[in-house]
C-alpha cells in the first residue's frame, strides 16, 4: 500500500522518558560521551534538554530514543546531529538527510548540525576510527546562538540547513587533522564533496536532493524485514506524511492493513532472547507513535481511512504474561491510553 497522510499539530503526552541528569555548560564534552541526552543548565535562569547522535544515520544507535527521553522537558529540546560521519576506509560514512531535521522540525527539536574533531584509531582495522568526537566549542557557540533565538524550531533548524555548506568544510579540514595524528585513511572527499555541494545553496536543494535518496530507501526498506522485526506476513507500506508546513517525510509502517474505514499502521520490535525488547527499542517505536497518533488524515487509493497506530512487541521466548506486571509496561500502556494508540504483544 502506498499511503498519504497530514499532519496539523502534534500533541502527545510521554510517561516513560528517563530521569535526565542536570549538567553546567562547561560539563558538555563528557555528557555527550557518557549520557546521550541531559538537561544543559545554561545559567541561573535557563535551561535546555539536550540529545546528540552517535551518527548521522537515523538507523544507529536509537537517537530517537534519546530524543523521546527529552519530550517531556518542557522548554526547549535540541539535538545535535554531525553533518556526517566517516568511520575511515575500512568503515561507512553516513550524511545526514533533510528528512530527519523535517521530522525533528515537526517534533518542536532544534537541531545544531555539528562534525567531529577527533577520533582515535580503532586496534582492529587498519584503516578505521573509534572514540569519535564532538567540535564542543562549535557546539557551545550554536548553544549561544540558540539562547537568543526568538522564533521556533523550523525556522532555526531552516537555518542550519542552509550552513551546512560551511559546516561539511569543517569536517572535510577536521578529518583531514585526525588521518594525520592516527595515519587512519578515511574515504575520499571527492564523492562527499559533490554531495555537500549540491546541498550547500540552500536548504530547498537540501530537502530535494534528500527527499529523493530518503524516498529510495523506503522502498528498499519497504521490501526489506530487518532483524529486530518480526510480523506474521511481510505486508510492508510505504507511509508519506505532509505536515502544515507543506514539507514532506517518508516512512514505512512494519504491517498495515484495512478493516472497514479503519487503517491499522503497525511499528513492530522484537527481541530474541527476552520476554520484551530493550526499552531504547521501543522508545524508538514511540516516536513513529507521536506521528502516527496525530495523522489527520490518511488515505490509500484516494480513499479516506480513519488511522489506527499499534505498538507490537514481539519475543520468541515470551512464556507468560509476567511481564505486564512491569512498572516499564504498565506506564507503556498508560501512554497508549492517554495518545490513542494501540500496544500488542505477540
Amino acid at each position: 500500500m502506498d499511503i498519504k497522510a497530514t499532519i496539523k499539530k502534534v500533541e502527545y503526552q510521554p510517561y516513560l522518558c528517563r530521569d535526565l541528569s542536570e549538567i553546567p555548560i562547561e560539563e558538555l564534552e563528557s555528557s555527550l560521551c557518557m549520557r546521550g541526552s541531559c538537561i544543559v543548565r545554561l545559567d541561573d535562569q535557563n535551561k535546555l534538554a539536550l540529545s546528540s547522535w552517535v551518527s548521522a544515520k537515523r538507523t544507529r544507535s536509537y537517537p530517537y530514543a534519546r530524543i523521546y527521553d527529552t519530550l517531556a522537558f518542557s522548554g526547549r529540546k535540541v539535538t545535535v546531529i554531525p553533518i556526517y560521519k566517516d568511520e575511515g576506509a575500512d568503515g561507512d560514512r553516513d550524511f545526514i538527510q533533510w528528512d530527519t531535521i523535517s521530522l525533528m522540525s515537526l517534533l518542536g527539536v532544534y537541531v545544531i548540525i555539528s562534525y567531529y574533531a577527533q577520533a582515535s584509531k580503532n586496534s582492529r582495522y587498519a584503516n578505521k576510527i573509534t572514540n569519535q568526537r564532538f567540535d564542543i566549542t562549535h557546539i557551545k557557540k550554536q548553544i549561544d546562538d540558540l539562547r537568543f533565538f526568538q522564533s521556533d524550531a523550523l525556522h532555526w533548524n531552516l537555518i542550519q540547513a542552509d550552513s551546512i555548506g560551511e559546516v561539511a568544510n569543517l569536517a572535510f579540514v577536521s578529518y583531514r587533522q585526525i588521518t594525520s595524528v592516527t595515519g587512519v585513511k578515511m574515504h575520499s572527499e571527492v564523492p562527499a564533496l559533490e554531495r555537500i555541494n549540491q546541498i550547500s545553496n540552500n536548504a530547498n536543494r537540501f530537502k530535494d536532493l534528500s527527499r529523493k535518496m530518503s524516498q529510495a530507501a523506503q522502498e528498499r526498506e519497504s521490501v526489506t524485514t530487518q532483524p529486530k522485526e518480526f510480523v506474521n506476513q511481510v505486508n510492508k507500506s510505504t507511509i508519506t506524511i505532509e505536515n502544515y508546513l507543506g514539507g514532506e517525510y517518508y516512512l514505512t509502517t512494519d504491517e498495515t492493513w484495512v478493516e472497514g474505514n479503519q487503517a491499522f499502521l503497525v511499528e513492530c520490535k522484537h527481541s530474541k532472547r527476552s520476554d520484551l525488547p530493550s526499552q531504547s527499542d521501543i522508545k524508538d517505536g514511540l516516536i513513529k507513535m507521536v506521528l502516527f497518533s496525530n495523522l489527520d488524515q490518511v488515505t490509500i487509493n484516494a480513499k479516506s481511512y480513519t488511522p489506527h497506530p499499534i505498538l507490537r512487541l514481539t519475543s520468541s521466548v515470551r512464556a507468560d504474561d509476567n511481564y505486564l506486571t512491569k512498572a516499564f509496561v504498565k506506564s507503556l500502556l498508560l501512554e497508549a491510553e492517554k495518545n490513542h494508540f494501540e500496544v500488542r504483544f505477540t
